[in-house]
């Protein structure tokens, strides 16, 4: 049964007019946060980080590939999963496929998660993604970026009601619960100038939501996200939706 309120084609044209004049504020706004994104000052990296990938180990700098500016995507797989975290993984989907679109701006994209590099390519194997991913586990990187946390940081979480997306997760990527939220998402940024890498931007939370292009898809439709904090997440990994 329909429980929405129901109107003419004339008045859902004047409604949309009116949210179109705010649809065109939000992206004047948004125009203005990227450039200030783009005005924070950068910050040098001084800590030599290594990184193990397919090619060998690597440093920081290093992994830029030849260009002069790296996003990394910090995905939740830590040394105790047997799989990646399906949130991550739902946007892994998304990014892969605009690694040789960034490329030719000069912008090198890969992943990044502590657990073995074995692991990591095994599962990028299943999931089918032409994207780079590297071992961060032999450094503090995730750590020093605040995407890996102790136990006792996550005391006060771990001690409530832990939410039943997190218990969720947890269980799909063959951990616990203090397993799972030891590790954390996020996207950095960096740039390499005459043989310096400085890191320019560094985001996590709801501030990873341009890579997950289907909740603006769904932002768009008339029932939206539907989703609450009382219900298990809907999102899976691509090749685990049941279908038919």
């Amino acid at each position: 049964m329909i429980e929405h309120r129901i109107g003419t084609q004339e008045e859902w044209q004047a409604a949309r007019e009116e949210l179109l004049k705010e649809e065109k504020e939000l992206t004047r706004r948004n125009d203005e946060l990227s450039r200030k994104r783009r005005e924070l000052p950068w910050v040098p990296v001084e800590k030599d980080y290594s990184f193990e990938t397919e090619q060998g180990t690597k440093s920081l700098a290093e992994l830029f590939d030849g260009g002069s500016q790296l996003l990394v995507y910090h995905f939740m797989f830590g040394p105790p999963y047997t799989a990646g975290c399906p949130v991550c993984s739902s946007i892994a989907d998304t990014l892969a496929p605009q690694v040789i679109h960034l490329k030719a701006r000069d912008t090198t994209l890969l992943l990044a998660s502590r657990a073995a590099l074995e692991q990591l390519l095994a599962y990028r194997e299943r999931m089918g993604w032409g994207i780079d991913w590297v071992s961060s586990g032999g450094s503090d990187f995730n750590r020093d970026l605040g995407f890996l946390y102790t136990e006792e940081e996550l005391k006060p979480f771990l001690e409530g009601e832990i939410p039943p997306t997190v218990e969720q997760n947890a269980r799909m990527c063959g951990t616990d619960v203090l397993g799972y939220v030891s590790e954390g998402p996020g996207l950095s940024a960096y740039a390499l100038s005459d043989g310096i890498v400085y890191r320019t931007y560094v985001t996590t939370a709801r501030g990873l939501e341009p890579a997950m292009a289907y909740y603006a898809l769904l932002d768009r439709t008339s029932r939206g996200r539907d989703e609450s904090d009382t219900r298990p997440l809907w999102v899976r990994r691509h090749d685990e939706y049941e279908t038919g």
